[in-house]
């Protein structure tokens, strides 16, 4: 098959000038409503509970997701679906156990939520590394893919790339704040969902719309194996542990929970998750049929040949079922994609070093409303410089294992500290600083000394932690923390807050 990936073509060019033409005009239009900084945080808190459902979504369905899996299961079959199960069964889990406590008990980011009965710049400070930790190592993944993409659709140097999504993206949070970033992501959305559909369906065609006929025919070109678990994860306390991260590595992600504060009240927060969870749960059900179409209509050997890790197989298999013009429309959709991710990552680092950070540790919660978006500004540029960086940094990477990193950090340190200020009564400052702390260091250490970061990028011949995926250790272990601390240090006052704080998580009782 001959492609026209890696060379300039027009279609590819139109449908990028028309998204980043449409996006900064949205820009223009929200930086005239962005003066406050409930407007640049938290959009005012004006979204609806349909609009925040599909903002959620677009803010979720990452390039790992569109990408990632469609690669992954082309690759690797039946186990490259453990991704879209995983990610997908966090969901209602974010929906009875946080949507409703966040956004009651919170204002901009979740260390509000952690911090509302115990002591504020301790917690503050903790949840904010922790924080900046989760967006950073889930932006990396982003950036990578990104440079990766420009430079294949446009044949630009990669370094290019990764400059010019960074400019991009920093002018939607710049300008705009969270009222561009919402709108951005509802319209990525809104393409990601219909360009799936249709490459989708068109593939499906060459199976007489029958998806038994596709496996079929996986099954003659592949052989059973490919249709069978095992490819992938083989040892049973990885899978496990995989599972974990994916599941409720999304209740600890700042930027996902950040959106809960653009509704007005709690009722439009569980509708948003409802919404969330239909749109992603159709697209999770029929990505992992995309890769399954490109490996049967394109095998293997091509997808490799373009891509190593198999990320360009919906892209390819879009200009072969489609043309050119197709393939020109799926690339500028995955383009859409990775910048609406990453300017909502962008946007929840500003808001951990602008209002954690600034405000509430360095001003003790003294500074208007001027002086703390100047502030968020800044830090949105000292973010996305990073970012630029890092991307540059790690080109060539498989930006798999970043991901992964992202959610069991986001699981074990995040979430640990969060469910317990909203569960128990007897949790305390030093049990979630100390929860926060050995989470993200232990998930961060043991994912470097494992077999995806030891032995794959760094060639040692074998990795000092067995596990590919630490969370069932590093979450274990952020909860033991987390308990024994708040027992050795008992806390008489956050105690009697508790059932204040319970009046209005349940209630909604002086929630802003």
């Amino acid at each position: 098959m001959q492609t026209s990936l890696g060379q300039v073509n027009a279609s590819s060019v139109f449908f990028f000038l028309v998204f980043i033409t449409l996006t900064l005009f949205i820009t223009y239009w929200a930086a005239k409503r962005t003066k406050t900084t409930s407007q640049y945080y938290a959009a005012g808190r004006s979204i609806t509970g349909f609009q925040n459902g599909l903002a959620l979504s677009g803010d979720y369905m990452s390039a790992a997701s569109f990408l990632g899996i469609a690669g992954m299961v082309s690759l690797k079959g039946y186990d490259g679906m453990i991704y879209a199960t995983g990610w997908l069964v966090g969901w209602p889990a974010l929906m009875f156990l946080l949507a409703e406590p966040v956004r009651n008990l919170g204002k901009y980011t979740f260390a509000d939520v952690v911090a509302y009965r115990l002591k504020q710049k301790p917690i503050r400070l903790a949840a904010a590394i922790g924080g900046i930790l989760v967006l950073l190592t889930y932006t990396i993944g982003q950036m990578v893919g990104a440079g990766n993409l420009i430079k294949l659709m446009f044949g630009l140097p990669y370094e290019v790339a990764e400059l010019f999504v960074g400019a991009v993206m920093l002018m939607y949070v710049l300008f705009g704040g969270m009222i561009a970033t919402t709108w951005v992501q509802i319209i990525k959305a809104v393409l990601l969902l219909g360009g799936v559909t249709a490459l989708m369906l068109i593939g499906l065609s060459h199976f007489s719309f029958n998806p038994g006929e596709l496996y079929g025919a996986i099954q003659t070109k592949y052989t059973v194996t490919m249709l069978n678990p095992g490819g992938l994860v083989t040892n049973p306390i990885d899978a496990f542990s995989l599972g974990l991260a994916l599941m409720l590595g999304l209740l600890g992600l700042p930027h996902i929970l950040m959106r809960f504060y653009t509704v007005p009240d709690a009722k439009a927060a569980r509708k948003s998750v409802i919404w969330a969870t239909t749109f992603i749960g159709y697209f999770y059900c029929i990505i992992p049929i995309v890769g399954f179409t490109a490996a049967a209509l394109l095998g293997q050997d091509i997808i490799k040949k373009i891509d190593a890790g198999g990320n360009m197989a919906a892209p390819l298999l879009a200009e072969f079922i489609g043309g050119t013009p197709f393939m020109g429309f799926i690339a500028a959709v995955a383009f859409a994609t990775i910048l609406a991710v990453v300017a909502g990552l962008t946007l929840a680092a500003a808001s951990a070093m602008a209002h954690d950070l600034f405000v509430n540790v360095f001003k003790g919660g003294h500074a208007d409303e001027k002086e703390q978006v100047k502030v968020a500004r800044i830090s949105t540029i000292i973010f996305g410089v990073a970012a630029i960086l890092l991307g540059i940094a790690f080109k060539g990477q498989n930006v798999a294992y970043m991901v992964g990193l992202t959610f069991s950090i986001a699981c074990s340190g995040n979430f640990p500290a969060l469910l317990l200020s909203i569960i128990w009564k007897r949790f305390t400052t030093q049990g979630a600083v100390w929860a926060i702390v050995v989470g993200s260091v232990s998930a961060t250490l043991c994912i470097i000394l494992s077999p995806t970061v030891w032995v794959d990028v760094f060639k040692n011949p074998q990795p000092i932690f067995p596990l590919r995926n630490p969370a069932v250790v590093s979450m274990t272990l952020a909860f033991i923390v987390a308990i024994v601390f708040s027992l050795l240090t008992p806390d008489k006052e956050a105690e009697a807050k508790f059932e204040e704080e319970k009046i209005r998580m349940y209630l909604g009782v002086g929630a802003e």
